[in-house]
């Protein structure tokens, strides 16, 4: 890990609270598979959390560890960038993600991504996917189970399309599988339905990791800068490599790094046998030991009914 500051420290007096999804958002989130949530974060964080990711982009570019065009895809957010940790438990984000999957979740994934302006032609390669890599292989149902939520930060203004905007196919997240290529280098028309998701830097995206995306061609004059961290429950596997444990001190953080698992005696801790020792238990929970009566009070119903209203999209 690269010697930043410690962001944890800074926080450690701090108290913890969460805003949980209002009734409507939660209908268009379950209607479209994803939600904008504006303004998370003010100019001034936007600056800072923009700066930690130059600074790490210039590390990496010193040393060639870029992509293609100057890109940027870096896994394991805070390991890499330790100063992004407190987006992991923004109060306007994860209680938005607790509202869908409750209250034992952790971060699994985690990428920060940096795309320059492209200019001329680049070879055409269908990148239209769902999150989850061999989940979507593996299990069996139609549709597949929700299994995580992704929030993507903004730290670059996405306003108009062809700035590298998140593109998905609203509603996308109820079937399994979307007609495509037969190789990912023969060129494919976009699926139906697909947009171009606009936000300004300090905007979050939170979308089901089941609903359909890609990424745009940034054609812009401006850099893509965002920050991704897919939440899901805490008895699913870790991808991201841990960062140290002094990293976070907030008992919140440490559960959402996967730290809390640490001191843990065996595995039962992360499938929520002892939730009064699990920290957003005690605020998503509100110690309620009747998990319907918590989900009532906090709108986080998981299986609630899609708008009769949606129209299909396809094929599929």
């Amino acid at each position: 890990m690269d010697g930043s500051a410690v962001a944890g420290d800074a926080d450690a007096g701090r108290s913890f609270s969460c805003e949980s999804m209002a009734a409507a958002e939660r209908r268009v989130f379950e209607r479209d598979g994803y939600l904008v949530v504006r303004g998370v974060l003010d100019a001034d964080e936007v600056g800072s959390y923009a700066a930690a990711i130059d600074d790490l982009y210039e590390r990496r570019r010193r040393v060639g560890q870029l992509g293609p065009g100057g890109a940027l895809h870096e896994l394991s957010a805070v390991y890499a960038c330790p100063a992004l940790a407190p987006l992991v438990d923004h109060a306007s984000v994860v209680g938005r993600v607790c509202s869908v999957l409750g209250w034992n979740v952790h971060v699994y994934h985690s990428h920060i991504d940096v795309h320059p302006p492209v200019a001329g032609d680049v070879p055409f390669r269908y990148e239209w996917h769902q999150d989850g890599g061999w989940q979507n292989k593996e299990l069996e149902t139609d549709p597949r189970p929700r299994l995580s939520v992704k929030a993507g930060y903004w730290l670059s203004d996405v306003s108009q399309p062809g700035r590298g905007n998140l593109k998905l196919v609203p509603g996308s997240h109820t079937v399994n599988r979307l007609d495509g290529p037969p190789r990912r280098d023969v060129r494919w028309t976009e699926p139906p339905g697909a947009a171009q998701v606009t936000a300004r830097p300090g905007d979050v995206v939170l979308f089901d990791r089941r609903v359909w995306h890609a990424r745009s061609v940034n054609r812009s004059n401006l850099t893509r800068k965002a920050v991704f961290f897919a939440y899901t429950y805490r008895w699913v596997r870790i991808r991201d490599r841990l960062p140290p444990a002094a990293s976070a001190r907030l008992p919140v953080r440490r559960q959402l790094l996967g730290l809390l698992d640490i001191d843990a005696a065996d595995g039962d801790h992360a499938w929520g046998h002892d939730p009064a020792t699990v920290p957003l238990y005690r605020h998503v929970g509100n110690g309620a030991a009747d998990r319907s009566e918590q989900r009532s009070a906090s709108c986080a119903t998981r299986t609630g009914p899609l708008s009769a209203g949606r129209p299909r999209v396809g094929p599929w």
